[in-house]
Parts: C-alpha cells; structure tokens; sequence
C-alpha cells in the first residue's frame, strides 16, 4: 500500500470515526430532548453511557488504521507532544469534521417526523428559536455564560486528554493492556458528561460540536446556530482545542517523565507514544 492510500485511508477512518460518536450521540440526545417522558430525564448516566460507548465503537471500528483521535483537541495534542505529523492535522481536523457533518444528517434523517413535530407542538421555528438545536449542538446550560463555558470546555477537555495521554502512554504500567484503553477512554468520557454535563452539554470535541452546527446552519437552522446566541458558536471550538494541549501538557510534563520505564531510559517528554 503507498503512503498516499494510507493517508486516505486514515482520513476516512477520523471520518467515520466522528460519524459513529455523532449517530450514537446524537441520537441518544434526542431520544432525551425530543419525547414526553423522555426515558432519560430520570435516568441521565444513561445518556452519558451512550456517548462513551460510541467513542469506544469508534476506536475499536477504526483504531487499527488511523488511532482514532476522532477528536481535533486530540489530533493537536498529539502533533505538539508525541511527534504526530503536522502536514496531516489540518486533514485530519477536516476529516473529522465531516464526519459530525454526517452524522448529524443521519440524525436528521431518523429524527425528522419527531423533530417536526417538536417544533410545531412547542409553536419554535428553526431559524429564530433553535427548535430542537440541542439535539445537535451545545449551549450553555442555566446561569452559564458563554465566557464561564469556555473555561468549562477547557477544563473538561483537559482532563479528557489528559487521561488519553495516560491511557495510552506506553511506560504507564497501570494503564489497560491491549484494547481495554477503548473502553476506559469510553467511561472517562461518559464519566465526564455526568459529572459536568449540564454545565453546557459537555461538546469536549470541537468535530462533535461544530460539524453538526454546520449541518443545522445549511439546513434551516441558520444563525440559531451560527453564530448561536450569545455568539457561543466559537467556544466548543477553542476551548477543547486549549484544553486538549493544556491536559496533555500536564501529563507529559508532570507524570510522564516519572513512568517507570521512562524514567530509567530518561526518554525525552517529545517521544512518539502509540495511540
């Protein structure tokens, strides 16, 4: 196989990768948005799960071809710590964010009776109203604002990657061997949203966030989405993309060099770890 059909075949994997976390996602939202009762507003950890198990199918589907960052906080985490390309990020972020473009299209595509009569049953429109936008994506929660947001994104990102750094690092003898890492990154995720999810829906992943704005913004949903209220639409961007390298930068900075094997091989903090 040459270089150049790796590449696409990495490109295609991120893409596929996102698609999964936002089908699943994505949908389990509007599962909890959409119905009266819903089946999660009193049973919200099972929102959380769904998410963290679509992140472990998409490592597990997609792992072995592009490592599966399906994450541009990630991606960039990678490329200033552990020697990831940097001629593939911008791809990489673009793969990625196409493929939130998909996915939330496929949520459309299930959801679109219900979410038609959502909006009519709420008497909202798409445009002025943002009917059923959280199914799609994120907003600051109540008594949130979009500056207390960005330091929410940023903090949870941070803790995101910084437990992805650790999970995969090779001279961390705690970490899961083989495929375990799939399913503890899953829980982190899953983790994360039900202690802070409410905050601002926990996006921790600006292709989970943004491809699907983009989606609503060309399909009616227009400045309800971008810019979103309070101009937001930026925040689920920046503030996991400073996150990511602020949380990986503490691992490899403060734990990593103290690795058992790393610290008798005194290999530089920079070193390529697998992922």
């Amino acid at each position: 196989m040459t270089a150049r059909n790796r590449f696409i075949g990495e490109l295609i994997a991120e893409c596929i990768a996102v698609f999964i976390i936002v089908l699943l996602g994505d949908s389990v939202a509007a599962m909890y948005a959409l119905y009266d009762p819903s089946p999660y507003k009193n049973a919200y950890w099972g929102v959380c799960i769904v998410w963290g198990l679509g992140v472990t199918l998409a490592i597990h589907i997609t792992g072995a071809v592009s490592g599966t960052h399906a994450n541009p906080a990630v991606t960039l985490a990678l490329a200033i710590y552990r020697g990831f390309s940097w001629k593939k990020v911008a791809p990489y972020m673009a793969a990625q964010i196409a493929g939130g473009v998909i996915g939330a299209s496929a949520v459309y595509a299930l959801f679109q009776p219900v979410i038609l009569h959502y909006a009519a049953a709420h008497g909202m429109d798409f445009w002025n109203d943002g009917a059923a936008a959280g199914v799609f994506f994120t907003h600051p929660g109540e008594y949130v604002t979009p500056l207390h947001s960005l330091l929410v994104q940023t903090i949870l990102t941070g803790l995101l990657v910084f437990g992805i750094f650790a999970i995969t690092c090779e001279y961390n003898t705690m970490a899961p061997q083989a495929n375990g890492g799939a399913l503890i990154i899953g829980l982190l995720v899953a983790a994360i949203g039900a202690s802070a999810g409410y905050l601002d829906a926990w996006a921790i992943n600006p292709a989970r966030d943004f491809g699907p704005r983009l989606f609503c913004f060309l399909t009616g949903w227009g400045p309800s989405a971008i810019p979103s209220p309070g101009n937001y639409w930026w925040v689920p961007i920046v503030g996991p993309l400073a996150g990511g390298v602020i949380g990986a930068g503490l691992y490899q900075y403060l734990l990593r060099p103290f690795m058992p094997r790393a610290a008798v091989a005194d290999i530089p903090v920079t070193h390529p770890s697998s992922v």
